[in-house]
């Protein structure tokens, strides 16, 4: 089993997996490279929860690294030959300056800046009294620690500090045998430290801003699908509005009616359905004041006042689509006539979303399959694409994989929710290598039959 990158495995356990960026999860299924990233991301989990244990461990690897100058007297050769020994010196005095070099550095990553500028003159003072340890490694550290984490004007600073000590060192304090060599190996040393912790600090910095990016992208996606829904749910409604009130309004004519005959034969039901008219008429006031809201815009006002599509209209519209320039065969099963006319609305939609969808990312010149099946419980229909012919370019996703969703597929799937539909949107399963499928089951009620004209109500 391939071990996934913390990421990748976040996103999954959250139920979602992001692309990796390229190259990384080549890197990842490296042997070499993969056990070094995996080992690296352990060391940062291990350093977040005990950050003492780093600190710790860079305190007794300088301090090893500095024994054997210790115990040796320190300084009776120097990095650059014979340093010109001023006299062997105690050992504890080799062990203080050792002592006051290597312990700052447990408080490196909390203060960079006082680190530095207390070891920074403990190692001038042991030039001057001509020892060289190994211990002088930690001007470095506390250098490079700087660089990574404190201020930039600090940093500065602490360069032309240990600059001008150097100088003083080599050509001054410290008698050495080739002062220009050495002067220059020392410089070189001190700046590569400085080079290391400024690159470490650009990267975090760079990874913090795509991680800050990263999660305002994927705010604003939410956001983006968030008010897509919000403005179909809005569109539905105002839809549904005008379905709900033709539907009142039949049934209040038709309760009027049947009041009126029943009130001409003395019959006792024309009571009760002059109430059934009159709460008919109540409940399309209601409806028109919680739903009208949704007319405030002008622009939409005209549109709400022309009947609403069904599936007679079809036709034109797979006219248009076809003088588009994509070729699109229709079959129907089943009586469609027969089905109110909210789910003819949402099947008209449906349809017209898809092929706009086949349209934006096939193109001109592919192809496109429609089947619409009613039955008594369920109506089915399903668009079925070509993909984009060849040598017109690889197909875009519409929605999902590592694309934002599209706004058609958004209403798709709340137009399918309002009959508890079950929406199937992806690649097509025939073995072919492009074409898309939107493959839609609705949940209806059986339509309602009006009684025919020659007959009466009793």
């Amino acid at each position: 089993m391939t071990a996934q990158p913390p990421a990748a495995a976040a996103d999954k356990a959250q139920g979602t997996t992001l692309p990796l960026p390229p190259g990384l999860d080549a890197a990842w299924a490296h042997p070499l490279l993969g056990r070094l990233l995996r080992g690296q991301s352990h060391q940062q989990r291990l350093d977040r929860r005990h950050p003492w244990l780093l600190d710790t461990a860079v305190v007794l690897a300088v301090a090893l690294v500095s024994l054997p100058d210790v115990f040796s007297g320190g300084g009776n050769d120097g990095p650059f030959g014979d340093t010109g020994n001023r006299g062997d010196l105690p050992t504890a005095v080799v062990l203080g300056f050792a002592v006051a070099l290597i312990l700052p550095l447990w408080w490196r990553r909390r203060v960079p800046a006082v680190t530095f500028f207390m070891i920074a003159p403990v190692s001038l003072a042991q030039w001057s009294l001509g020892i060289w340890q190994g211990a002088g490694i930690s001007l470095l550290v506390a250098l490079y620690s700087l660089a990574l984490r404190g201020s930039l004007r600090a940093l500065g600073w602490a360069a032309v500090l240990t600059l001008a000590e150097l100088v003083t060192a080599v050509c001054f304090l410290v008698p050495v045998e080739h002062p220009l060599p050495g002067l220059f190996f020392l410089v070189g040393t001190a700046t590569a430290a400085v080079a290391v912790g400024l690159t470490l600090r650009i990267r975090r910095m760079y990874l913090a801003t795509l991680e800050d990016r990263a999660a305002r992208l994927e705010i604003e996606r939410d956001q983006r699908v968030q008010l897509t829904a919000a403005a179909e749910r809005s569109r539905v409604a105002r839809e549904m509005h005008d379905i709900v009130g033709h539907n009142l309004s039949v049934m209040v004519g038709l309760a009027d009616g049947a009041s009126t005959l029943a009130a001409s034969r003395n019959e006792r039901s024309a009571e009760a359905l002059r109430i059934i008219g009159d709460t008919g008429r109540q409940a399309m006031g209601e409806l028109r004041r919680v739903l009208g809201v949704l007319r405030a815009e002008q622009q939409d006002t005209v549109g709400l006042l022309s009947p609403q599509p069904g599936i007679l209209d079809l036709d034109a519209l797979l006219a248009r689509v076809r003088a588009a320039g994509l070729t699109v065969t229709y079959r129907t099963m089943g009586d469609l006539d027969g089905l109110g006319s909210g789910v003819q609305l949402t099947v008209y939609r449906i349809i017209q979303e898809a092929l706009t969808n086949t349209i934006k990312h096939a193109g001109r010149g592919s192809a496109a399959e429609v089947s619409v099946t009613a039955d008594t419980r369920e109506v089915r229909l399903r668009v079925a694409d070509t993909g984009a012919p060849p040598g017109a370019g690889v197909r875009a996703e519409p929605s999902g994989g590592t694309g934002e969703p599209g706004h058609g597929l958004v209403g798709i799937r709340q137009r399918a929710a309002m009959y508890g539909g079950a929406v199937t949107i992806g690649p097509r399963e025939s073995g072919a290598d492009t074409g898309w499928i939107v493959d839609v089951v609705l949940d209806v009620p059986a339509a309602p039959t009006l009684p025919a004209s020659g007959e009466q109500l009793s």
